[in-house]
């Protein structure tokens, strides 16, 4: 028996994944890491910490396994997305990475004074609107933050290049991963120079691009391994796990539910611009075929039933947010808006902050976990929306996958609000699964017929009156109107009190 080894190194920790060869999983281990988030609220994680467990959880899937790794044949990487990394050609950390989520670099962004013009030739270069949620900015406060001058080894990239480097001393990306970073012409699939040049960032500081199934290098996991084998898969996280879904084809569209949420819709071998605030980045690239996809991103998705978990108090356990959405009152107008570092896709409002808005005396904790929830669908929406007039193609089905799929009011109430059949996979490892497919497929041991002919999900479709729905996406924007004025007018300034 031969196997797959896929390793999804994620916002909250490093999954190893072991799949057998008819791409069936056999064993999953876990390595959870810190966040570190100091009194700014900048949010960054521990590189050394990540490798460790990168090497731990593939150690610990062999054992749980109990195979034997000589039987282990190749290997794919996928990674949380935009997170920024910086070391040495040692490979040694020159700082802690900084997390996608972290809008430190918002002032930097600022400071660079990008005019209108520049703005939108970025946007048209690279795909993405201008934001301090990609690397570029993250990276140029790293070079104007930290004493780097005089250096001649830095080595910039996405958590995918710091693995791959540690692994195999290789300086490598793949085309996904480059995509995000704001610095790379999804035009003519190269670093961009005048970009770079923009955000005064040498090319020379950045990882070759590769295709997502080239091979990246040879590694025996730190001697976890008796032999080395091939890395012969790269993909972000979310287009991991779009591959995973099996949307291949033009039209298909999935969201991964995890940290934060990404929205994905597949929309060929050419490239197309987006109107309504999405972004347009590359899905693979494949044996040098190229597919493309629009994509909105929400930062605060599962990680708001991990706020209202660990910070408010409001349930034991994230499976109590479903049973006590179903007991709450359905007819409680509250609303959370959670733009708790601002909004990202399709408002890219970076100065929002989130609101309660709708609550009357009867607003219990049980209203405010149901809101909670309903927030996360009512943001993903408004990017399903802004993809099906982008696209001018029909949103009949939407595939999602993630650990927060399991909570069957977060799904129904999906469906309704999206007036769409939502499709969750019954496999929940869609990251790992994507890249340990490709890898195995690249490495001859799977057919891509075999693989994806028979898939399970579990299905919701719409039950929510039109007239309802009407209320409640009315109430939505009615929300996300007051949180944007209100954060521009400023309700209340301390100036204007005056001491009597």
């Amino acid at each position: 028996m031969k196997y797959v080894l896929g390793i999804d190194q994620s916002t909250q920790g490093t999954k190893a994944v072991l799949f057998d060869q008819e791409g069936q999983i056999i064993a999953r281990a876990d390595c959870k890491h810190k966040q570190l988030i100091d009194e700014n609220g900048y949010v960054s994680h521990n590189l050394e910490e990540i490798y460790h467990n990168v090497i731990e959880s593939s150690r610990n899937v062999i054992e749980k396994a109990k195979i034997d790794p000589e039987n282990i044949v190749t290997i794919g990487i996928s990674n949380q997305r935009e997170t920024t990394v910086l070391f040495d050609g040692q490979g040694t950390p020159l700082a802690d990475a900084i997390v996608w989520q972290c809008s430190r670099s918002a002032s930097t962004l600022e400071n660079l004074n990008f005019s209108e013009e520049e703005a939108e030739q970025v946007r048209k270069t690279s795909g993405l609107v201008l934001s301090a949620y990609f690397p570029a900015s993250k990276i140029r406060w790293y070079l104007d933050t930290l004493d780097l001058q005089n250096r001649e080894d830095l080595h910039f990239g996405t958590i995918d290049t710091w693995v791959v480097y540690k692994l195999t001393g290789q300086f490598k990306t793949d085309v996904s991963n480059a995509s995000r970073t704001q610095l790379f012409d999804i035009h003519k699939l190269q670093w961009s120079d005048s970009l770079c040049q923009r955000f005064g960032i040498d090319p020379k500081w950045l990882p070759e691009v590769c295709d997502s199934n080239a091979n990246f290098g040879m590694t025996d996991l730190d001697g976890v391994l008796p032999h080395s084998v091939s890395i012969h898969a790269v993909m972000g996280d979310s287009h991991a796990a779009l591959f995973g879904q099996g949307c291949h084809e033009k039209g298909n569209v999935k969201t991964t539910f995890g940290t934060g949420s990404s929205i994905m819709m597949n929309i060929g071998s050419e490239y197309q611009e987006s109107k309504q605030g999405l972004t347009t980045s590359l899905a693979w690239q494949i044996d040098g075929q190229t597919n493309y996809v629009f994509e909105g991103n929400i930062n605060y998705s599962g990680a708001v039933i991990t706020w209202m978990l660990d910070d408010l108090g409001l349930i034991d356990n994230s499976a109590q947010s479903e049973q006590y959405a179903l007991e709450a009152n359905p007819h409680d107008e509250t609303i959370l808006v959670p733009a708790f570092s601002g909004l990202s896709a399709p408002y890219w409002n970076e100065n929002a902050r989130a609101m309660l808005t709708g609550m009357s005396r009867t607003t219990t904790k049980k209203e405010l976990v149901k809101a909670g929830l309903e927030s996360i669908d009512y943001q993903i929406v408004e990017i399903l929306n802004a993809m099906a007039s982008d696209s001018h193609l029909p949103l009949r089905e939407v595939k999602v996958d993630g650990g927060p799929t399991k909570n069957k009011y977060l799904m129904q109430f999906l469906s309704d609000m999206a007036r769409s059949t939502v499709r969750v996979s019954k496999q929940e490892e869609l990251s790992a699964i994507g890249v340990a497919y490709l890898a195995g497929m690249s490495a001859g041991l799977y057919s891509k017929e075999r693989l994806f002919v028979h898939r399970d999900y579990i299905e919701y479709v719409p039950r929510m009156s039109n007239e309802l729905w009407r209320v409640r996406m009315e109430r939505w924007y009615d929300a996300i109107e007051r949180v944007q004025k209100e954060r521009k007018k400023g309700a209340f300034h301390v100036d204007d009190y005056k001491r009597s």
